[in-house]
């Protein structure tokens, strides 16, 4: 199967590809990876990515800007005095894209392809991927990213994280980095950045870069943890439930007891 924009998102490409969205979702909760994968579940898009995606689609360019808009009319007011204007979080998203656009440094992030599809064999498994920036010649891939602060930090996995971690952009980035070294033949992989930018009053920003043991690990734990997805996809394992994520709570009985204290073993974080 030959990905194109059309076709990138589609049930049939998620099918034949893995990707790093897919994989994360597998690990957070099998049995709903597994129906969105198989297209009896779609989980609803959250407006803090809806958000996301329109500050990097606005500082991709105007043209991906407008693509973005027409393809999700819901982000503006549609009754009362501000008919027609975007909503209140498109607004600040705004702010946000100018802050980016004012520094210099993020304005030269910027250069390169945008929305560069990759296809790769990876730990013998087909990936796709596509880069918010992609620049062979200065030596980097771009990721956009935004987050409620830079500093806030997370309890995840019995231990505080930074959004980084918490949201898997280490994981995102490593695995994009790789795949495009292995589609290309290279020899050393692009450095992979992620420039952020906070939902702030005043937007604070940064371009954030990685170590390569960092991103070694991560890659060897996508490598250790594949096998088991694959064989879920192929029907060989049973996927698990997670029992509090939306699809578990759409499909799950309560013919069972649970004792009041087995609650504390679940992880809300």
């Amino acid at each position: 199967m030959i990905l194109t924009e059309d076709n990138y998102y589609s049930p049939e490409a998620d099918q034949a590809y893995m990707s790093v969205s897919q994989y994360k979702r597998f690990l957070a909760c099998e049995a709903a990876a597994l129906a969105q994968v198989n297209g009896e579940y779609k989980a609803p898009e959250t407006e803090a990515l809806t958000v996301g995606k329109y500050v990097a689609a606005a500082v991709e360019g105007d043209e991906q800007l407008e693509r973005f808009k027409r393809e999700h009319p819901h982000i503006f007011s549609s009754r009362g005095p501000t008919k027609g204007e975007l909503k209140t979080e498109y607004k600040k998203a705004d702010v946000m894209v100018l802050a980016l656009r004012e520094d210099e440094n993020c304005r030269l992030m910027l250069t390169g392809e945008k929305e560069a599809i990759v296809t790769a064999d990876m730990f013998g498994v087909k990936w796709k991927a596509k880069m918010d920036i992609y620049n062979p010649e200065e030596g980097r891939i771009v990721d956009i990213k935004t987050a409620e602060s830079l500093y806030k930090r997370y309890w995840k996995d019995g231990r505080k994280q930074t959004f980084v971690e918490y949201y898997g952009y280490d994981i995102q980035m490593a695995v994009y980095s790789e795949l495009e070294r292995r589609s290309t033949g290279g020899t050393h992989p692009l450095e992979p950045l992620l420039m952020a930018v906070t939902k702030e009053d005043v937007p604070d920003k940064a371009i954030i870069c990685f170590d390569e043991l960092s991103l070694a690990q991560k890659l060897f734990e996508v490598q250790e943890r594949l096998p088991r997805i694959v064989a879920i996809k192929e029907g060989i394992e049973e996927p698990r439930r997670c029992n509090t994520c939306r699809y578990c709570r759409m499909t799950k009985d309560a013919s069972q007891f649970i004792h009041y204290l087995d609650l504390l073993e679940v992880d809300y974080a």
